[in-house]
């Protein structure tokens, strides 16, 4: 199943900082800029090929880059593949050159 075992970060620079970037993701959430995890994950299941095995969610980063917020989600693919995948995180939808292999 996608929603195994995640981690929710924000790029830690300190301890300080961490709390201030937590605040504006919860901001982000809260204001409807941002979806939140749940919802984005289940769209990604959603996507899943039936019959498939899904990947397992290693690690999920929140970040905003020029006024843009977007989710980065590390999985581990069912062949032993670690993959990353890049989302808007206002749509989910993936962004150019999301998947690196």
């Amino acid at each position: 199943m996608l929603l195994g075992s995640v981690l929710l970060a924000s790029v830690p620079t300190g301890p300080a900082r961490a709390d201030e970037d937590h605040d504006r993701a919860r901001a982000a959430v809260a204001s409807g800029q941002v979806l939140p995890l749940r919802k984005v994950l289940e769209a990604l299941e959603r996507q899943q090929p039936a019959g498939q095995p899904a990947p397992q969610v290693l690690e999920v980063e929140l970040e905003e880059r020029r006024g843009r917020w977007h989710y980065e989600i590390k999985l581990l693919q069912p062949d032993g593949r670690v993959t990353k995948l890049r989302l808007d995180a206002r749509t989910a939808e993936p962004l150019r050159d999301s998947r690196e292999r």
